[in-house]
């Protein structure tokens, strides 16, 4: 029985090599055995991290019968195309977050990897941090009492935006989709909840027209209210917090705790003033790439998954329209087409 997945990566994008690549070579059930790039220092990268087969072109790598599965980190706009022509080819996808710039795109891609017998996983690495597992373990002990708001941030400082695909609107750019979304996901998965309406606001690049800033308002049907905020004009701002009746919970480091070496603390304080600190190491990256290799070696992948990349889209799709019309948006439940 095979015991790790053979994986190939289309492009030389950052992230690949700041962080997704590390992460191949320290899991334990996945190996890149090629990368794709038209880029000239994709053979460096190559040499590297040890990858044996360079190719100039991703159709190239995706007709390879010796990968199983690829990872996708392309601008945004370029999702669908490469997901559906990597499902098409028979290979499994990790696709950078956001998935899509719509659940209905989304829907039709996840759809193309059912028919072709692939699985699919959106990259959302700060959710197999154990931080987030623990933090749901004591809200359902009761210690901070009922939950009454919850508060999502996530910034940074974007220096060199002159031909970034960040504040490119037709690549799928803009503070909402890049980092918002990480917000929108944690306050879903943390509270295990779907909101029932939202309201946004942004501020957008003079140049470009993309929104550089964005706050939000989630109202959720058990009384519970949620805000975010993310932007890539402001110093680098990285938690969420969970306040209740007798008590709440700070998580300092939420989104990217590998910035300190996977550490990342969870700050309590309970009723009467007691406070504790928890602290949980996890290195995300890896866990991310060990979870969807193993998902390959057996065959399946839950179905809540495919369910969050749909539902998170269903959010972010109606902030966008909440800026547009200025006010409060219902959020119905997905009616996916998706099959089982």
């Amino acid at each position: 029985m095979t015991t790790f997945v053979r994986w190939g990566i289309l492009s030389t994008a950052q992230i690949a090599q700041d962080e997704l690549l590390p992460a191949y070579m320290d899991a334990a059930n996945a190996e890149v055995t090629a990368i794709a790039s038209s880029n000239p220092k994709v053979k460096d990268m190559a040499l590297k991290f040890s990858i044996p087969k360079v190719y100039e072109s991703y159709d190239e790598l995706l007709i390879d019968p010796d990968i199983d599965a690829v990872y996708i980190p392309l601008p945004n706009a370029l999702h669908s195309h490469w997901v559906k022509r990597a499902a098409e080819k028979g290979k499994h996808v990790l696709c950078e977050k956001p998935a899509a710039l719509t659940a209905g795109e989304a829907e039709e891609m996840i759809e193309v990897c059912k028919k072709n017998s692939v699985l699919f996983m959106e990259a959302f690495m700060y959710q197999f941090h154990p931080q987030h597992q623990r933090v749901k373990e004591i809200i359902a002990s009761g210690e901070i009492g009922e939950l009454k708001i919850m508060k999502s941030s996530l910034s940074f400082y974007l220096e060199d935006k002159a031909g970034n695909i960040r504040v490119k609107p037709e690549l799928g750019g803009g503070s909402l989709y890049d980092v918002g979304c990480y917000c929108i996901h944690s306050i879903r998965n943390v509270l295990s909840a779907e909101p029932s309406r939202v309201y946004a606001s942004m501020k957008k690049n003079p140049d470009s027209q993309v929104d550089m800033s964005v706050v939000g308002v989630l109202d959720f049907d058990n009384g519970v209210t949620a805000l975010f905020d993310a932007a890539m004009d402001r110093t680098r701002i990285d938690y969420y917090e969970i306040i209740g009746t007798k008590g709440s919970i700070r998580v300092p480091n939420a989104f990217v705790p590998h910035f300190n070496n996977g550490e990342a603390l969870i700050v309590i304080n309970g009723e009467d003033g007691k406070y504790r600190e928890e602290k949980l190491i996890g290195h995300q990256y890896v866990l991310q790439v060990e979870y969807f290799s193993r998902c390959v070696l057996e065959g399946k992948i839950p179905n809540y998954m495919i369910e969050n990349t749909i539902q998170n889209l269903n959010v972010i799709e109606a902030c966008f329209e909440s800026i547009e019309r200025k006010t409060f948006v219902n959020i119905s439940s997905s009616h996916s087409k998706i099959t089982r």
